[in-house]
């Protein structure tokens, strides 16, 4: 997943500029003229003071030359990528509100005031619902019918949002805003990390219905590959869904199947052994790890994020780096003392034969978890150096 480096934190001042309409492009010769033209139309037709910046994402079509001529403030990056290009021009956008637009002539530029009034209105981040309003033709069943509905509705659960269409290419956001979302990506999963951050900073996001028309030109969609940047964005983001949870249902499994063996319990009228306990050592190690690395996601998302978690704030004033160092210490101690008790039977054995399988697999199953357990308490506090309480 493409990344940058995000702008300093800052709040922008007030602007003589009411709104500044920012057309990200790349290849648009036969469309850009005529967007800057409705967009400085809908500005003098409804008197709201603006600018229309068109981002040239490297165009190789004259699209700059042609966007300057129609009256656009041109920003170039030469960096490939949707968010690249959105990034270049909010950092050169001078209106206190930004309005989001396509250059392929699928949207509507009378709706800009509607955005406008939703700002005005309170709102700090407005989204079109295409959803209902697709003209015939303008999207592809397999992006209508499955992967618009499918990612939305994932990230609407994941993060509680009621966005419906959450890729909508038309919306708009106050640039005094933008500092607190420290928005990253450079691709097409850019559309979802804007509102993965305002649901995690707790903006208020509006969303009303737009139309979708058929694009002019060819479209640089991938649906497979920008389906797949969207879905691993939603995860990256999301740690107690990619690591805690599947790491904690792992290591309780893999806990309560060693319980099974050692115990002799009988499931389905047979009793496990030998394999079934590598199966459930193996569940231990690996569901202790993935927490880990889930804590450490949580704590780089609140320390370099700025996001808010109340469990892992109140969880971070209760237990310290020693607490996990005596954790971790314990459960290893209790691994080698196992490990003792092999060797002393061993011993006892004059060195002979021995057959102790099972506790040498759960001598080392403990070594390793507490071992585990005790460098990631460590991880966590070189981590936490970074916050500012």
């Amino acid at each position: 997943m493409g990344v940058r480096a995000a702008a300093p934190v800052s709040t922008p001042a007030p602007s003589a500029l009411l709104v500044s309409v920012v057309i990200p492009c790349l290849n648009e010769a036969g469309n850009i003229q005529e967007c800057v033209h409705r967009a400085r139309a809908v500005l003098d037709k409804h008197s709201i003071s603006g600018e229309v910046v068109v981002a040239d994402n490297g165009s190789e079509d004259g699209s700059a030359e042609l966007a300057e001529a129609a009256g656009a403030r041109v920003v170039r990056e030469p960096r490939r990528g949707y968010g690249s290009a959105y990034l270049a021009g909010f950092d050169a956008a001078r209106g206190d509100y930004i309005v989001m637009i396509d250059a392929d002539l699928t949207y509507d530029f009378e709706e800009i005031p509607r955005f406008v009034k939703e700002l005005d209105d309170g709102a700090e981040l407005v989204m079109g619902n295409r959803m209902e309003g697709i003209q015939p033709g303008a999207m592809p069943w397999m992006n209508r019918y499955i992967g618009n509905p499918v990612l939305s509705g994932f990230l609407n659960f994941l993060y509680r949002t009621r966005v419906r269409d959450v890729h909508c290419g038309m919306r708009a956001i106050r640039r005094d805003v933008l500092p607190q979302l420290e928005l990253r990506t450079t691709g097409m999963e850019f559309a979802s990390e804007m509102v993965i951050r305002a649901a995690q900073q707790k903006l208020d996001v509006r969303e009303f219905p737009i139309e979708l028309h058929v694009r002019g030109g060819e479209s640089k969609l991938s649906p497979f590959r920008d389906g797949w940047r969207h879905l691993r964005l939603i995860l990256v983001y999301h740690p107690n869904f990619l690591f805690l949870l599947p790491g904690a249902l792992m290591a309780v499994l893999g806990t309560l199947i060693t319980i099974t063996v050692f115990a002799h319990v009988q499931l389905f009228g047979r009793e496990f052994f030998l394999h079934t306990l590598i199966a459930g050592c193996m569940l231990i190690i690996v569901g202790t790890q993935v927490v880990g690395l889930g804590l450490c996601a949580r704590a780089y998302g609140v320390y370099f994020l700025g996001e808010r978690d109340t469990f892992f704030q109140r969880s971070r004033e209760r237990f310290r780096l020693e607490h996990g160092l005596l954790l971790g210490g314990a459960v290893v101690v209790a691994g080698l003392a196992l490990g003792g008790v092999i060797v002393g039977k061993w011993i006892g054995r004059g060195f002979g034969t021995l057959s102790e399988e099972r506790l040498a697999i759960l001598s080392a199953t403990l070594v390793i978890a507490g071992l585990q357990v005790f460098f990631t308490s460590f991880l966590l506090s070189i981590l936490g150096l970074r916050r500012r309480d």
